[in-house]
């Protein structure tokens, strides 16, 4: 059985950043809170529609946006280096 994803995008909510589904709240938001030192307990007492697995699923987007994250080097750079 095929689990609907709790991360969306919609260029039509929030300028297409992904939210949490049936939210306006985003991923960056989420993760922001958290850099911050929240806890999801404070985050759930500022958001009260939102549920535990709504934020856990928004941390788990996040990291996996930055490991598919690559760099790659122009042979403009490399030459200078």
């Amino acid at each position: 059985m095929r689990k609907e994803p709790l991360i969306v995008s919609d260029p039509r909510i929030m300028v297409g950043k992904p939210v949490i589904k049936g939210t306006r709240i985003t991923v960056e938001l989420i993760v922001r809170k958290v850099a911050a030192g929240q806890t999801i307990e404070q985050i759930l007492g500022d958001y009260p529609h939102l549920t535990k697995g709504g934020i856990r699923a928004a941390l788990e987007f996040a990291a996996k946006s930055v490991s598919l994250e690559r760099v790659y080097i122009s042979d403009q750079e490399r030459a200078s280096a």
